[in-house]
């Protein structure tokens, strides 16, 4: 074998433009895919990301009314749609929220160890919601308990000091390892609202910010116990949310004939809806995977094709001369194998340097050491296959047939 590497060499240097062109879009293309499925893969991680929340059974209705209470009676009508949802046959529990995961709102707050905020600043999603909160969502609670009733504050109240005051929290994983790394959070003060402590009383396995991934941080979210504006959230049976949204809407729309519900919206349906652009991204990029596989595969097949043609006669000299029809085709092979191996070298570097450029344009994750032995295998895999069929054509021809050329 390696005693055709300089013939294959010399062939290469007389047809340059030829040769480069195929390096040049083995290049690109190791460069592109390897990013591409990439990205790919973070898309799907995405797609598969845990809410915490029990989804198949969570349902969010928004309410308008034509003459909306003022603030200060509003937490009495949220009290009573709440009693008029729980009392509903077949509903597991309900409550108000401020904001949910899919949702098109987003509170957050900083949380600190400090009364001054100095030190340790942490970025947390803020939810507000009363003692069902946690039943409503699903959510799992790891460590310490749930609010009672009687902590549950009046969210315009609470929010009308300069200083609110909100003596508990509940929050998640994420923080409270953040917060105090290798100790139990229960039971530890933080401080949310200036000088203010507040008592850590329970942590939930997993509560994610609404914009899930596309939110800057790390995951970190907390719930207090205000109950007041918002909208509604409800949680039904399994196998009855549809009819439970029903029963609800009319509930709602009952206890006040000048409010209707505008949106009533199951959460997978939102679900749905908030990846709709996650779930486009991955099947495009896969496609444009798929299409400059195709493409540089038919490259190859085209210049391999064109190269037989032109060295009908040197095969047929070389098949006269004692030549194996397995050496004209480890020849092509090996040529093949050449090229592609220059056109990985150059894409291996060219997908470091894009995969830096998209983390800092876009906060992506690094790109994977992985991914580059597994882009140049694949290609190198390609290759060979491409120049399959051409070299099996070229090592058929007879030794006569191809003189005659």
């Amino acid at each position: 074998m390696f005693r055709d590497l300089l013939p294959i060499l010399s062939t290469l240097r007389r047809h340059r433009i030829a040769a480069g062109l195929i390096v040049l879009e083995v290049a690109l293309t190791c460069a592109i895919v390897t990013n591409a499925l990439h990205l790919i893969q973070t898309r799907v991680a995405a797609l598969n990301a845990d809410s915490g929340l029990a989804e198949s059974e969570i349902a969010v209705l928004n309410l308008r009314s034509s003459r909306p209470p003022p603030p200060e009676r509003a937490t009495g009508t949220v009290a009573e749609d709440l009693a008029r949802l729980r009392a509903l046959p077949g509903l597991k529990a309900a409550t108000v929220a401020n904001q949910i995961a899919y949702g098109s709102n987003s509170s957050n707050s900083t949380v600190s160890l400090s009364p001054d905020g100095k030190g340790l600043r942490i970025g947390a999603s803020q939810y507000g919601g009363d003692e069902h909160m946690l039943a409503t969502f699903g959510l799992q609670l790891v460590q310490g308990r749930n609010f009672t009733a009687d902590e549950v504050l009046d969210s315009h109240q609470a929010f009308s000091a300069a200083e609110p005051r909100i003596p508990q929290v509940i929050v998640n994983q994420v923080l409270a390892d953040r917060l105090f790394p290798g100790q139990a959070a229960v039971g530890k003060t933080v401080y949310i609202f200036g000088s203010a402590p507040t008592t850590v009383i329970g942590v939930v396995r997993t509560l994610t910010n609404t914009q899930m991934h596309r939110a800057r941080g790390d995951g970190a979210a907390m719930v207090l116990p205000l109950r007041g504006g918002g909208f509604y959230v409800i949680r039904a049976e399994r196998g009855r949310l549809d009819a439970q949204i029903k029963a609800a809407a009319a509930a709602l729309e009952q206890g006040d004939r000048g409010r209707i519900v505008t949106q009533a919206r199951p959460l997978p349906e939102m679900r749905a809806a908030f990846y709709a652009q996650d779930r486009a991204m991955a099947w495009l990029m896969g496609g444009v995977c798929v299409a400059l596989l195709l493409v540089t595969a038919m490259g190859i097949v085209g210049l391999a094709s064109f190269w037989v043609q032109q060295r009908t006669r040197m095969i047929g000299t070389r098949r006269a001369l004692g030549a194996t029809a397995g050496q004209i085709l480890r020849y092509f092979q090996l040529e093949n194998l050449l090229l592609t191996s220059a056109g990985i070298a150059l894409g291996l570097a060219g997908a470091w340097a894009l995969g830096r450029l998209l983390m800092q344009s876009y906060a992506l994750p690094p790109l994977p050491w992985a991914y580059l032995p597994a882009g140049a295998l694949s290609l190198w895999l390609l290759g060979q296959l491409a120049v399959w069929g051409p070299a099996r054509r070229a090592a058929r021809l007879s030794p006569v047939a191809a003189l005659r050329r």
